[in-house]
Order: C-alpha cells, then sequence, then structure tokens
C-alpha cells in the first residue's frame, strides 16, 4: 500500500535535525548538506570532521561538544583517589570508532605520565570482549571503559566480567555505573538536550547553524555505586562521596 499524501514528507519539510552520538552526527551529515544538524552531543567535533572550528563550525552542522576525548585524565584521577595504590591499568575500547581511538590514546598518554602500566583491550565487535577479559589474567588492578555504541549495548556484560575479575571500573557515562559499574564521570546528558532546544530555537528563528558557536559541556556529573565498591572491597574516600553528583546504594 502506497503512503497517503499527508503521511509522506521530503526534505524540504524537515526544518532541522537532533542527534545523538558522534556516529550518528556524521552519517546525517554525509545524508545532507542543507538540512541544518544539531548534535547533542558529539565526542570531538573537529577531530571527527564535523565542523571546522568549534568557533565557527560553518556549514549545516552546530551543536555541543562532549569532548570526551579531553576527559580522559581526569576520570584517571578520580579513579585513583578510589584505588590509591593503583599500577596497572586495562583500556578497553571498540577501535573500530575512530572517536574511541583518539580516547584511547589520551588515556595512554596520561596513564604513561603517571607512570601506570597500560594493558590494551582492543575490541571490534560484541564477540571480543570475553577473550579481551580472558586475555588480561592478572595484568590490570582497575578498567577504564571507552564509551560508543558497541560497548553501551554490552555494558552489563563487561561489568559483570570486571566484577568476576575484580577490577574497579571508570566510564564516561551513568548508564554503565547503573549496570554495576563503579564509576563514571563526564558531561551531563540531560543539561545538553537542553541547550540543544535552544540551539534549534535559533535555526528556527533564522540563525544559520554553521554561525553557532559549538558549545563545550560546563556541567560534568560523577556517579559512583557504593554497591560496586562494597562487592570490591573498596572504600570510597568521604570527600569524594561529597563531590558526587548522585551516589547508587
Amino acid at each position: 500500500m502506497s503512503a497517503s499524501p499527508r503521511s509522506q514528507r521530503s526534505s524540504s519539510d524537515i526544518r532541522s535535525m537532533i542527534t545523538e552520538g558522534t556516529a550518528s552526527a556524521v552519517a546525517v551529515q554525509r545524508a545532507t548538506s542543507v538540512i541544518p544538524i544539531v548534535f547533542a552531543p558529539a565526542g570531538d567535533p573537529v577531530a571527527t570532521g564535523l565542523v571546522t572550528s568549534l568557533a565557527r563550525p560553518g556549514g549545516n552542522v552546530t551543536g555541543l561538544s562532549a569532548q570526551s576525548t579531553d576527559s580522559g585524565a581526569k576520570r584517571l584521577e578520580l579513579l585513583r583517589e578510589v584505588v590509591p595504590g593503583l599500577r596497572r591499568l586495562a583500556v578497553l575500547g571498540n577501535i573500530s570508532n575512530s572517536l574511541v581511538v583518539l580516547e584511547m590514546r589520551e588515556v595512554q598518554a596520561a596513564a604513561s605520565a603517571l607512570g601506570l602500566e597500560i594493558a590494551t583491550l582492543e575490541i571490534r565487535r560484541a564477540e571480543d570482549i570475553k577473550p579481551a577479559f580472558e586475555s588480561l589474567k592478572d595484568r590490570a588492578e582497575a578498567l577504564y571503559v571507552v564509551t560508543d555504541p558497541l560497548v553501551n549495548t554490552r555494558r552489563v556484560q563487561i561489568n559483570t566480567l570486571a566484577l568476576g575479575a575484580r577490577l574497579p571500573t571508570m566510564h564516561g557515562v551513568r548508564e554503565f555505573v547503573e549496570a554495576g559499574g563503579l564509576m563514571s564521570y563526564g558531561p551531563s546528558i540531560p543539561h545538553m538536550f537542553r541547550r540543544a532546544a535552544e540551539y534549534v530555537d535559533k535555526i528556527l528563528r533564522g540563525t544559520k547553524p554553521g554561525d553557532i558557536p559549538v558549545e563545550q559541556p560546563t556541567k560534568f556529573d560523577l556517579v559512583i555505586n557504593l554497591t560496586t565498591a562494597t562487592v570490591l572491597g573498596l572504600t570510597v574516600p568521604p570527600s569524594l562521596l561529597a563531590r558526587a553528583d548522585e551516589v547508587i546504594e
């Protein structure tokens, strides 16, 4: 059955689009150079080629940057507060995602500067996750998980394997902590979506997306799972708990 005229929409009917995540923003950008696109957020829009610069995006794309590749050092700092004697760190990420590779490099550089030994767990598909953990054996005392769509869909499995290996975990988004991870630190996604609505409003009022600067995160959320800490035999410093935006018990 063919669609009725009322149910049909052409690209000329769409006045703006909101995307979530770098991959979806890149895909939509490739599909259209006309429809205004607001990403909320993208990991590193300059490095991934979404925009020319944060100040002058150009083209039909703008939005909010998670700057995920800039937060690795801070996450390590927080992780070491909970695991003060940390010497060996594993980093897990989907290396088929270019943004993940950028973040893994930053984390490796930050870890090396701290004198940590690094074990890299490179995956490309869900089937690679379990063998990656099996290859670790006793080579790590904590795990840094780089978030992307593949890893996100397997967050329960990853946290289950990490707990089985007695590895405290650090993540970029709270959903992993809700699924049993130890802690997360990253930009507040709800706050970014509220800001994205304001971007859309500007575009609908006539401002070109390429003239709206990309906004970097101003609100970060620290989430800690005390239940997981107890299972791992860790004591979270009261000073860190006081700084947490959310504590899961």
